[in-house]
């Protein structure tokens, strides 16, 4: 009896789906709206971590030794920091290098290379580049460091931590901002998406109500009168989510091409050939979600069943 029933239920359920076209294409539309509208945010968010990614990877810590520094101490420091569990990585370079790197710098500017010249001696120190897992994580380091210095200007020259302090803070904030506010911008789709598909739904309802009458005075289960409508519902996300991954092709293949010049070679193209298959599995989860919840609370709600 049970499979019988499930039977008659997608049957009815489909057939709902193709005889109440007008109803179903209005809905497959605002679904499809807001299946692309979440696509697109996913899109941006990824063009988003990508830029930030970019940004990260040009921010660190730069420790500046006095020129007699020891390098056996500068070298156990380094290794004090990488064992820290927030520090990606430290790059040392020497004092030699140092002045090798100042002196390509300056390569066209004689004046200061004169002047270096007639000091003699390598003005410069030895230098640690510290990379942090995490933005955030850079004033951690910068205390510890200062714990580590001991006398001013007797091992640690500088560290620019606090020179840089406002662009690191100014990162955190824009990376903790964006994942905000597409969250919000993500769930306020989706509530408007359920408001309108189940106002859409109301008029499919509507125009059985006569074959729900007779349904309910045979005596037919809640389940089984409300259960046509969520097939339906889940055919609407279904098709939907199908109509939005065909839309994304030629879209996401035509802004690549401007994503490409501004984003440092970003595809959202290759995103999104790449990632294709947890994109398709959200927006179609998404989508027969979207359907399934509309179908459900409107029947609830209007049919008093």
């Amino acid at each position: 009896m049970f499979w019988t029933n499930t039977r008659r239920i997608l049957k009815s359920g489909f057939v709902s789906f193709w005889r109440n076209g007008f109803v179903s294409l209005s809905s497959i539309l605002i679904i499809t709206l807001t299946l692309f509208s979440l696509g697109g945010i996913m899109f941006a968010g990824a063009l988003l971590n990508s830029s930030l990614d970019q940004i990260k990877s040009k921010v660190d810590v730069n420790v500046y030794f006095v020129p007699d520094a020891q390098e056996s101490d500068i070298l156990a420091l380094q290794k004090k920091l990488q064992a820290l569990p927030e520090v990606a990585n430290v790059d040392y370079v020497s004092s030699d290098q140092a002045l090798q790197n100042f002196k390509d710098a300056h390569a066209n500017d004689q004046i200061t290379l004169q002047a270096l010249d007639e000091l003699g001696d390598n003005p410069l120190g030895a230098i640690l580049n510290i990379k942090a897992k995490d933005p955030s994580q850079y004033e951690g380091i910068a205390k510890f460091l200062d714990a580590e210095s001991g006398d001013p200007g007797t091992f640690i020259d500088k560290v620019n931590y606090y020179q840089n302090k406002t662009a690191i803070d100014t990162l955190t904030k824009m990376i903790d901002g964006g994942t905000k506010i597409a969250l919000a911008i993500t769930l306020a789709l989706i509530v408007i998406s359920i408001l309108i598909v189940f106002n859409t739904i109301r008029l499919a309802i509507y125009i059985a109500r006569e074959e729900i009458s007779v349904m309910r005075l045979v005596g037919a289960s809640n389940r089984f009168v409300r259960g046509p409508f969520v097939i339906s519902g889940v055919m609407y996300g279904v098709f939907s989510a199908l109509v939005t991954l065909i839309l994304f092709y030629p879209a996401t293949f035509w802004v690549s091409k401007i994503t490409a010049t501004f984003f440092s070679g970003f595809s959202i193209f290759g995103y999104y050939g790449m990632n294709f298959p947890a994109i398709a599995g959200i927006i179609l989860g998404v989508g027969i979600i979207l359907g399934a919840i509309s179908s459900y609370l409107a029947v609830r709600k209007y049919l008093r069943v």
